[in-house]
């Protein structure tokens, strides 16, 4: 029997899972590593234990499944997006800590480069826009902070990667500096009509070319694991950043099908198809995968707040644990006209104001604490609802359906109102490592042994919700949420 192996590298934890082909979860194995704030809004991570962690994984999921390096046909990696790193190329040495997606440290660079009108240009080229969530700028803070690491670069000693391309060169000996499109297009740096590295844009930050790694395809070859890391060598025929890896592995293969992965915050993906789709209101261009050949596309939208609104139930007393939302909120039929914004820092799509602030709206004296926990959890379904709409209406699609994955997922009356709120069915897989699979999925098409094709039939529903609301009560409630979103946008806005 053969097996596919997910490494699964996130922002708090490295996780490994061993799959069939036939996507079903064989062993796990995770392991959390520690966070660093050196400086308020500064976050990073230690590369050296980003790699020790993900190794230990790979090794602790085959020695639970008792499975020997010989039975993986191939590995799959998927990771958190955006993170930078630079290496010796000679040595491997990281020559600084990882700053980490969240690091929001190059806020004045994005401005400087606003100011010297470049947005439009990195919008047009990129599809993302200037802020310190993407790479280049992070890159351009080390290359003027480290010392003597521009110099060294330009003269080719030095490597940047995200962490896909930091596990590559570990995996392999230092033998492959490679990334796959959907982390290089998270980069600013990427062009994702050409699908290469842009020369104009690394001409205007003054990044040197010699850093960059090569760009290969989502089911690409990667080279093979050094024999002593797992036992024997292992191909590796698969990487793709961590939400276009759900998106695979949710199999949303078509033109308006999408995924959202509700965790602390939610992240919307929706495949457009061919063609990238520009659109305004913070929707991102990106690329969903570069499989068999061919490229496909995504709009994405993040909401801030998700998860963390049912933690903050509990961080004020509302809940005792979050395994009583769902039986409280089913304790009344509607939220008693209460609105709860989760906007705690600021909006994301399609508002993007960073000066909004949470509200809750509505209270009356019958107010009860099942009326807030069911209005928070309404709050996110309405965020998710018009960030959907707005990425169907950029592209010019029509919403199919909405597969769920993450914590809140799990959670059958929060689908039930997002359901209702967004007019589509929303759909639960029986595989909630939906990442993972992702991953999986992309090395066994690079393997040879699965294709697209196949994969709709290797997906899983465990649960479908469907919408039940009449229109015109969803019309009545988002013109409600909508009131109550002006109220709270611009609310931290001095003056």
């Amino acid at each position: 029997m053969k097996y596919l192996l997910a490494l699964d590298q996130g922002t708090t934890s490295s996780r490994a899972i061993l799959f069939t082909l036939e996507g079903e979860v064989v062993a796990l194995a995770q392991r959390a590593f520690a966070q660093h704030y050196p400086e308020p809004g500064w976050v990073e991570h230690d590369p050296w234990e980003i790699w020790e962690s993900q190794l230990w994984a790979a090794r602790e999921a085959l020695r639970r499944a008792g499975v020997g390096p010989e039975a993986v046909l191939a590995l799959g990696i998927a990771n958190q997006r955006e993170t930078t790193l630079v290496w010796e190329r000679d040595t491997g040495r990281p020559l600084h800590n990882a700053i980490v997606w969240q690091d929001r440290r190059t806020a004045s660079l994005c401005e400087a480069l606003r100011g010297r009108g470049l947005e439009g240009l990195f919008r047009a080229r990129t599809g993302l826009l200037l802020d310190p969530y993407f790479s280049a700028t992070k890159l351009l803070w080390l290359l003027e902070h480290v010392p003597g690491l521009r110099e060294r670069a330009e003269r080719g000693e030095v490597c940047f990667g995200t962490v896909d391309t930091w596990l590559l060169w570990n995996l392999t000996g230092g033998r492959v500096h490679a990334t796959d499109p959907t982390n290089a297009s998270r980069t600013l740096l990427f062009n994702v009509e050409t699908l290469t590295w842009d020369e104009e844009l690394l001409a205007a930050l003054g990044i040197p070319r010699a850093l960059l790694p090569e760009v290969r395809p989502s089911d690409g070859d990667f080279g093979e694991t050094l024999p002593g890391l797992l036992g024997a060598p292992i191909p590796i025929r698969g990487v793709l950043g961590d939400q276009q890896a759900a998106l695979l592995g949710q199999a949303a293969l078509g033109a308006g099908e999408g995924k959202c992965t509700y965790g602390t915050g939610a992240f919307l993906l929706l495949n457009t198809g061919e063609k990238p789709v520009l659109a305004e209101g913070g929707l991102l261009t990106t690329l969903a995968w570069h499989l068999e050949g061919k490229a496909a596309y995504a709009l994405e939208g993040s909401v801030f707040v998700a998860g963390a609104a049912v933690g903050w139930l509990e961080e004020v007393g509302l809940l005792g644990g979050s395994h009583e939302v769902e039986a409280l909120a089913r304790g009344v039929e509607d939220t008693g006209g209460v609105y709860f914004v989760p906007a705690f820092t600021g909006l994301g799509a399609p508002y993007w104001d960073p000066y909004a602030r949470g509200a809750i709206l509505g209270l009356t004296r019958g107010t009860g604490r099942a009326h807030l926990v069911r209005a928070a959890l309404e709050g996110v379904a309405f965020s998710v609802g018009e960030v959907a709409w707005a990425m169907a209406k950029a592209a010019g699609l029509s919403l199919k359906a909405l597969k769920a994955d993450g914590g809140m997922a799990q959670n059958g009356l929060f689908l039930e109102i997002q359901a209702d709120l967004l007019g589509v069915p929303v759909l639960r897989p029986k595989t909630t490592e939906t990442t993972a699979l992702g991953a999986a999925f992309a090395a066994g098409i690079g393997a040879g042994a699965l294709s697209l094709r196949d994969l709709p039939a290797l997906w899983r529903e465990e649960a479908r919700f469907l919408p039940r609301m009449p229109e015109a009560r969803r019309e009545a409630l988002y013109r409600g949420w909508r009131r109550a979103v002006e109220r709270a946008r611009g609310w931290a806005q001095e003056g």
